[in-house]
Order: structure tokens, then sequence, then C-alpha cells
């Protein structure tokens, strides 16, 4: 390994130290990718009910660190602080004005685990599903306004 030289000084207290992937960094709270537990959108993270993928896993990995996003209003996140403290896992705010996530919550650990899938995905229903529903009401409300002979 060579001795830094004036120029890299000079970089360094132009551009500040260099970053591994600062995109991904700023995009998920200040942590990298691989080392994410699980992940919840602001939108989720506004909803009013706790995702229980969350709870089981702030009690499955003690040593995990929550990370929350600080522009999300502190009457959403404060269900999920209440609940890392609770469990003794150490909880962070994390504000990033110079760059724009839609990440709401990240719950990681110090090191590598790789998982395949972050995200919690909503119980979608299908369009089918949607529709029978509809028709259901549909034929009910019919029903009941049936002129009777």
């Amino acid at each position: 390994m060579r001795n830094p030289s004036l120029e890299d000084y000079l970089e360094k207290g132009i551009y500040g130290e260099k970053q591994i992937k600062p995109a991904e960094k700023k995009k998920f709270l200040g942590t990298f990718r691989e080392r994410i537990i699980i992940a919840l959108t602001k939108s989720q993270v506004m909803e009013k009910d706790v995702y229980p993928e969350v709870t089981d896993s702030i009690k499955k990995y003690s040593k995990a660190i929550l990370l929350v996003n600080g522009d999300i209003p502190y009457s959403a996140i404060s269900k999920y602080i209440q609940i890392a403290k609770t469990n003794g896992i150490s909880f962070s705010i994390v504000n990033h004005h110079t760059s724009s996530t839609n990440i709401g919550l990240v719950l990681a650990l110090d090191e590598a685990i790789d998982k395949e899938e972050i995200f919690i995905q909503k119980a979608n229903i299908s369009p089918k599903e949607s529709n029978k529903k509809k028709e259901g009401l549909w034929s009910s409300l019919k029903g009941k306004f049936r002129k009777k002979h």
C-alpha cells in the first residue's frame, strides 16, 4: 500500500471520504442492501397497523438495528420504535435531506446476510375475486330493490 500523496489529501478535502455504493446507502437509510433483514416503504410505515413480520424479525435478530426514515411523522414511526425498545434493539431516525427514497423502515445487521426478498408484499386481491365481490354486492342490492308483484 502506497503512502497518500498531496493529491489524495486534496481530493479527500474537496470531496470527502471515498464511499462504497453511496446511492445504495442513501436509498436504504445508510446501510447496504446485503445487510437488510426486512424493509418497508414509507406508505407501509404510515399504515395504522404494525406489520407482524417486522415484529417477528425484531424478536428473532437481537443484534439488529432499526433504521426509520425521519421524513415520516413521528406518530407513524413511534409504534416501530416502541417495539424496538421493548425488545432491546437499537434504533436510529435517519434524516437524508440530500436524497429522496421511498424506504420508510429498515431492519439490518452489521454484517451481510444477503436475504433475497427483503420487502413485505401486501396481500393482493386478484381482479377476478374483486369482480366477484362487486357482483355479489350488486346482486344483493338489486334483490332488495326489486319490485314485488
